[in-house]
């Protein structure tokens, strides 16, 4: 996701995308117990992706 894209968002698409990047990471997780990750490199872009959306999110909800 793009910094222009979040800006855009609104608080409850964020939310949603926040908890599917969860369950990615999640899965993730397990996939790499189990030594089936294909692109170890995508776990640090969707950590990065949920501080972004937890950002915007907070910001939302002061503004």
């Amino acid at each position: 996701m793009k910094k222009k894209d979040l800006k855009k968002i609104t608080k409850d698409q964020a939310i949603k995308d926040l908890d599917k990047l969860k369950k990615d990471l999640f899965n993730f997780r397990f996939q790499k117990i189990n030594g089936q990750v294909t692109n170890p490199s995508k776990i640090s872009i969707i950590k990065k992706n949920i501080a972004r959306l937890k950002t915007i999110i907070s910001r939302k909800t002061n503004a």
